[in-house]
């Protein structure tokens, strides 16, 4: 295998640029992801049934169907009901979606895991339910469930590629692109390969100081 370093050097600004738009894909899309599984998690923990029940059909359904499914559902079925955004946003609600059904189990965890205690000493106090949540019950139950999230964080960034087939052109997009111009195949993919390796690492040294700090 010969390795052409001028292969490399015409294909940087591409992979710049599928570089920008796959770590805005992940952090948007882990902070959809995040938001929407606490309001599934919530909504889960209310007494009716009539707002349980449908949530509950409609993460399972999320979650026991492929996420390229779900891509090609938002992208290519929603614009004839008269819904269309970029393909960017397409993709970041696409990934959001699909794994806030994921955080959601990962948020009832860590909620079941405060003490007894806790509750009830909320109770003593007299404090109001919004403040039980938000001062009290979160602050622990995050602090617990950070590991578990940034486990998540880092599988989305593997799945960022299937954005690829909504017309998103990230990193192997990119490449892709490049690939079938210049005819040049082994540079590019092998420089994806790299980069994603990097920031996966990068992203679990992140976590890691994150949950030191929180513990």
């Amino acid at each position: 295998m010969n390795w052409d370093w001028n292969a490399v050097a015409e294909f940087m600004p591409h992979f710049r640029d599928g570089l920008v738009v796959t770590l805005q894909a992940l952090v948007l899309g882990s902070l959809l992801s995040f938001t929407l599984g606490l309001v599934w998690t919530l909504l889960m923990r209310t007494p009716t049934r009539w707002v349980r029940w449908p949530v509950g059909v409609f993460t399972e359904f999320v979650r026991n169907t492929p996420l390229l499914v779900q891509l090609f559902f938002l992208f290519y079925v929603l614009p004839e009901w008269g819904l269309t955004f970029s393909a960017l946003t397409m993709g970041v609600i696409g990934l959001g979606l699909h794994y806030s059904t994921y955080t959601m189990q990962v948020y009832r965890a860590g909620i079941e895991g405060v003490p007894a205690g806790q509750w009830e000493a909320a109770k003593a106090l007299n404090l109001p339910l919004r403040r039980t949540w938000t001062a009290v019950i979160l602050p622990q139950a995050v602090r617990r469930v950070v590991p578990a999230l940034g486990n998540y964080v880092i599988s989305m960034l593997k799945d960022t590629p299937l954005l690829m087939t909504v017309t998103v052109l990230e990193m192997l997009g990119e490449a892709r692109l490049f690939s079938q111009r210049a005819f040049e195949f082994t540079e590019p993919v092998t420089v994806i390969g790299v980069a994603f390796i990097v920031i996966s690492y990068l992203a679990s040294l992140l976590l890691r100081s994150l949950e030191r700090r929180l513990v």
